[in-house]
């Protein structure tokens, strides 16, 4: 029997994923501490005068800007609640936790999380490109976690604790352990899945959802930037529509998604790759893939690479592909891979008959080609949508300070589209919080900071910026700001301050994909250990050491 939703809740988080999991654990009255520990001398100060989390303030991060351990890629506040979730993490295996999550029930919100997924996960649970799900994902398994049920706890009711350590899981495992995570932490009466919400308005007293009649004081986003395709131009639809498998696969696309569709393709077919090539100005994010660590998207790279190349050279130049013939992390013959650096589709015309088109392609030599193909994958890129609202509060909510060229609110948005806002606050209009990937930070790791913050307003740990009787802005009357962000013509435009999240955004979120953490962790430890034998020898003392003592 299916449940019923509530009428009237103090929160509606719209969204299932990793994001409104996390904020609905805590709205639960799990209240993150800090327990003491972390290796920064300043923040464990500030820190044990209050350690209750969910008054955190500014000044517990003021100084990670001047400080070369923090990552200057996430937002101030997602880099402090993972470091001191796992301190160190990037250079230890399974470091100790320096927060504990204490159930505190008299401290929880009533609340819902709705999502159209098919069941809690958000874009973990769907399928938005046409590749295999057995793929590993970017973030390593201690990354994935969620608090109050890790996935190595998860891994463990299945017999699997080897694991976890190091290990990519597949989009399906995680999907697996997103599922189950609601039951697991006993928030399942909150989580909602397979329901639409639209027809989100204001109301004088808060908020209400016009297609589920339910009201609420505090709104929360975390709908993501992934749910939908950048759809193919209109002279491409009729080939996205072919489905011959026995013919070559168009793939357009220069980044993951693209490469993924290579990657799970049979590796007989025959692949025809368009892809943008500009490695000095707007490098693929698969440039970055360590060959150890991310072999697939590495080897995925290097055939573009080499296809760049060749396409600078004479026709008579033997084929990259032909000179590599074997792919080093699956069984895929290089030869039946076609890479066209920066080449544009000019034509199409379609033969129903064999269920086939034939593409007229202009290469960046000017020359063009044919090739017939029986289907398409159109794969660069994914954003978001807040169709769900209400067109006043979609502007409320997208409007900068000192807006000066007209809104367009039936954008789809990207990661990049509220930064602006997210840097200076997670409350984007009064009442309305965002989280995970509208932030502008899409790892799972980084989403549990933006979470404590929405969770500490709305329990009003946290004063907020809005004055009781100004709803659009956080001041009625705000002074012209000279600052980049302000001067931006939209929320979207690449302003000063946007552009350096520009490389984060595209290898989705990860800055360090050009390592093998595995072998960093390795050589850390190799390092200690010789370190702890140098000081145990005493010859650091001139032989005076503890070793002669």
């Amino acid at each position: 029997m299916a449940r019923s939703l509530p009428q009237c809740v103090d929160t509606v988080i719209i969204g299932n994923g990793p994001s409104a999991l996390i904020l609905s654990y805590i709205l639960h009255g799990y209240i993150p501490y800090y327990l003491g520990g972390h290796y920064d001398a300043i923040l464990d100060a500030k820190l044990r005068k209050e350690p209750n989390l969910l008054h955190l303030t500014d000044d517990l991060y003021a100084h990670f800007a001047s400080s070369l351990r923090y990552s200057t890629q996430a937002l101030p506040v997602n880099t402090l609640l993972d470091t001191l979730i796992r301190p160190n993490a990037d250079t230890e295996v399974n470091p100790t936790s320096c927060i504990e999550w204490r159930y505190e029930p008299e401290k929880a919100i009533s609340h819902v999380a709705i999502g159209d997924t098919e069941h809690a996960g958000g874009q973990w649970a769907d399928k938005p490109v046409s590749a295999s799900a057995d793929i590993g994902t970017l973030s390593y398994a201690e990354q994935l976690s969620l608090p109050g049920y890790s996935y190595a706890d998860h891994v463990a009711t299945l017999e699997k604790q080897d694991q976890c350590d190091f290990v990519r899981p597949s989009r399906t495992e995680v999907a697996s352990y997103l599922r189950a995570y609601p039951e697991a932490v006993g928030i399942a009466d909150a989580v909602f899945a397979r329901t639409r919400v639209d027809d989100v308005c204001r109301i004088k007293d808060g908020f209400i959802i016009g297609s589920l009649g339910i009201r609420c004081k505090h709104l929360v986003l975390a709908s993501g930037t992934f749910t939908v395709n950048i759809p193919p131009p209109l002279s491409l639809a009729p080939v996205a529509q072919l489905d011959s498998v026995l013919e070559p696969l168009l793939v357009i696309g220069s980044g993951f998604s693209a490469a993924d569709v290579i990657i799970s393709a049979p590796p007989t077919r025959r692949i025809v790759h368009i892809f943008q090539w500009a490695p000095e100005t707007r490098a693929s994010p698969l440039r970055g893939c360590h060959h150890t660590a991310y072999p697939e998207y590495a080897t995925v790279y290097r055939q573009m690479k080499l296809a760049a190349i060749a396409s600078n050279k004479t026709r008579a130049v033997k084929s990259p592909s032909a000179r590599r013939k074997s792919n080093p992390y699956q069984n895929r013959d290089w030869t039946l891979y076609e890479g066209l650096p920066n080449a544009t589709v000019v034509d199409v015309s379609t033969n129903e008959e064999r269920g086939t088109a034939i593409v007229t392609i202009r290469l960046s030599s000017g020359e063009q080609i044919e090739r017939e193909v029986g289907g398409l994958d159109y794969v660069v890129g994914r954003r978001g949508t807040l169709d769900f609202l209400s067109t006043n509060l979609r502007t409320e909510i997208l409007t900068v300070p000192d807006q000066l060229a007209p809104l367009n609110t039936n954008t789809l948005i990207s990661g990049r589209t509220l930064r602006a806002k997210a840097e200076l606050s997670l409350e984007v209009a009064k009442n309305v919080f965002i989280t995970g990937s509208l932030t502008g930070d899409s790892l799972i790791r980084h989403a549990v900071g933006g979470c404590v913050f929405a969770a500490g307003r709305i329990m009003d740990t946290i004063p907020t910026t809005y004055s009781p009787d100004c709803t659009p802005s956080p001041t009625c009357t705000s002074p012209r700001s000279t600052s980049p962000t302000s001067r931006s013509a939209s929320p979207d435009s690449e302003s000063p301050k946007l552009k350096r999240t520009t490389t984060r955004e595209l290898t989705n979120g990860h800055a360090d994909l050009h390592l093998d953490r595995r072998k960093l962790a390795r050589d850390v430890e190799t390092v200690s250990a010789e370190n702890r034998a140098w000081v145990g020898s005493g010859w650091w003392a001139g032989g005076l050491g503890p070793s002669s003592a």
